[in-house]
């Protein structure tokens, strides 16, 4: 599965949340039931995984832990926050840069309509996704 077609399904789970919790809940509620969705939408999942790092050959363990990482290709980070930050941003191209994955998604909760709250963040050329 191409990184655009799960970050497809990825979003419309999100909204399946988003229109059943509405915003402003904390990102743990979101997490859990997020979770539910993905598995009924037949998508492979790790949840809160931490990943290690290197840097001129000293290893880092679990130097940050990502949210979720859908299909070992798709990086989704949940917020709950009044908006996304130019920050945000960063720090998920650099999950993407040190794990090597082409995507990232932001899904922010605490929106009125969650396709407001989806967020892309690329680490590779279009054509790979």
């Amino acid at each position: 599965m191409r990184p655009n077609e799960i970050s497809y399904t990825v979003n419309g789970a999100a909204m399946k949340v988003h229109s059943a919790l509405g915003a402003g809940l904390l990102e743990s509620a979101y997490e859990k039931t997020l979770c539910h969705e993905l598995r009924k939408a037949g998508l492979q999942f790790r949840r809160q995984v931490c990943v290690p790092t290197e840097y001129h050959g000293v290893k880092l363990a679990n130097s940050f832990r990502v949210d979720f990482i859908v299909e070992d290709r798709v990086i989704v980070e949940i917020k709950s926050v009044a908006k996304v930050l130019p920050l945000h941003r960063a720090q998920v191209l650099s999950y993407l840069k040190l794990t090597r994955l082409p995507l990232g998604l932001i899904l922010n909760f605490r929106v009125p309509h969650m396709r407001e709250g989806i967020h892309r963040v690329i680490n590779a050329p279009e054509s790979e996704l």
